[in-house]
């Protein structure tokens, strides 16, 4: 191994998974978390379950018996000059909560490099695509102020594709892997910072596992570094035709129906914004065709976390939607369904801010 890299996730629940697939590969991870969360993963580990090709039932990941170490702390103890890698990998309104938001701006104002696993990309990382004005997007974010001090050259995204949740019914240390597909991040401006990721991609590729019988295994979910900004708006697509359209009037649905109670709209949906981002630049080859995306939707069969987040009171989520819709009138277009889909959501979220106040 070349070098290890210490690594700093904002984020615990997300940022467990690809914490421990750092870990597992030998660089050494810190969880920024709230503080019930730290005490848990540095007592007992983040455990890490997912779905292996050829194996019965799930694979449990502990983090404790990596090789690599991986521990959390609250946001006030980190400094991200001690790092060589930032990522994001918490909801786009939890930024501007206090402790997060003095850290974000610190990770900006460090130059450190910094890789979002949002579905929301951040402001600095549409400064990167030629054309877009970053100002008229602003509204799409809870506070965009909080992305003010990033330089966009120290920013990029990487697509957040791997489906996972933390089980109800468990501790906030565990985490459920349900499609185990691969992080694709676009590489940095800098040629030394993308041959970085470029490095973690390559430890994660050869990292084998334990599951405690003497025999490594490979695990799914990968890194996989793509020269091309646009590669990961490929999951914009998804997000417009399967996760926002969870969303109906009075209740959510799961996204399989999302996207199967009529495949034919779906595809319309789902090709339109891909159409999109075509417009913006990228090559439809780096994006994923509809069917390869509806048929991994047939196993998601619970509601996206912005819908459940809505139907939980949510005040404010990630808003991919609007921000889609926005990109598209700037270019001249419009879809009925997206503009239905911006149209429930705000609806929700008016109604669970005016419960908030109440």
């Amino acid at each position: 191994m070349a070098q290890k890299y210490n690594v700093m996730i904002m984020g615990a629940s997300y940022g467990s998974l690809l914490g421990t697939k750092l870990a597992l590969a030998g660089h050494n991870v810190k969880l920024a978390c709230l503080p019930n969360e730290v005490e848990l993963i540095n007592t007992e580990g983040a455990r890490v379950r997912m779905p292996v090709k050829g194996r019965e039932g799930l694979v449990e990941v502990d983090s404790r018996k990596l090789p690599g170490k991986l521990t959390a702390d609250v946001p006030a103890n980190l400094k991200p000059a001690d790092y060589d890698l930032i990522c994001l990998a918490m909801q786009e309104p939890q930024y501007r909560t206090p402790g997060a938001r003095e850290l974000l701006d610190a990770v900006a104002k460090s130059k450190v490099p910094c890789m979002s696993i949002m579905n929301m990309p951040p402001l600095p990382y549409l400064a990167r695509i030629p054309g877009l004005d970053t100002n008229a997007l602003k509204p799409c974010f809870a506070d965009p102020t909080v992305w003010e001090s990033f330089d966009p050259a120290t920013m990029t995204l990487c697509s957040p594709d791997p489906q996972a949740f933390r089980p109800p019914e468990e501790k906030v240390n565990v985490l459920q892997v349900r499609l185990p597909t691969n992080f694709k991040a676009a590489r940095f401006v800098s040629d030394k910072a993308t041959a970085m990721l470029r490095q973690l991609e390559a430890d994660i590729e050869v990292a084998r596992f334990d599951p405690g019988d003497g025999k490594p295994i490979e695990l799914p979910v990968k890194l996989k570094v793509h020269d091309s900004i646009f590669v990961p708006l490929a999951k914009w697509a998804m997000l417009i035709s399967g996760n926002y359209r969870c969303v109906q009037k009075d209740a959510m649905r799961p996204i399989k129906d999302a996207v199967h109670s009529d495949v034919e709209a779906s595809r319309a949906i789902y090709n339109w914004v891909v159409d999109l981002c075509v417009s913006l630049g990228a090559d439809r080859k780096d994006l994923v065709p509809f069917e390869k995306y509806a048929a991994a939707a047939q196993s998601l069969l619970t509601p996206s976390s912005a819908a459940r987040a809505l139907a939980a009171g949510a005040p404010n989520i990630e808003r991919v939607d609007k921000l889609v819709q926005l990109i598209a009138s700037m270019k001249g277009k419009k879809l009925a369904a997206v503009d239905e889909t911006v149209e429930l959501v705000e609806g929700w979220l008016a109604a669970n801010r005016k419960k908030a106040a109440g």
